[in-house]
């Protein structure tokens, strides 16, 4: 039908007439009232923004020198960070003369991999960038 029998229509029912596909030919248009298409639309909207999460990522810096407790201590804040369901950058910094001594940091970050094994996976593998040995551990689905 032509639009201007259809606008005829749409305000003798005293609603408007709604394009809802200008792609296709004919465009598609419906007589219902706007507002509470809106009003609708943008309630959907927001449910869908409710149920969708957000992932950040957490960081936890560690020195090659580190002793057992604080070891410790960051395993449990990365532990905490993953159950959250937030993924966790684990960084070792080297500092003057530790960089000639890759290998224990990357034994460190191993240690660290290990220790958090049951709530996350390593998405990114210890990478060297600079004085900085990064990984990135993301955390296990829930079944």
């Amino acid at each position: 039908m032509s639009s201007a029998k259809a606008l005829e229509m749409a305000y003798e029912r005293g609603m408007d007439l709604v394009m809802m596909a200008s792609q296709a030919t004919p465009p598609v248009c419906k007589i219902m009232d706007y507002g509470k298409f809106r009003f609708e639309r943008d309630k959907r909207e927001k449910e869908a923004k409710k149920k969708q999460q957000t992932v950040e990522l957490k960081e936890i810096q560690l020195s090659c020198r580190i002793d057992t407790h604080d070891f410790e201590t960051k395993v449990k804040h990365a532990i905490r960070f993953l159950t959250d369901g937030n993924k966790v950058r684990v960084v070792m910094k080297f500092k003057g003369r530790e960089m000639s001594h890759m290998n224990i940091g990357r034994e460190v970050l191993e240690r660290f991999e290990a220790a958090c094994s049951e709530v996350g996976t390593v998405d990114k593998k210890p990478v060297l960038d600079g004085r900085f040995m990064s990984m990135v551990i993301s955390p296990v689905k829930a079944k």
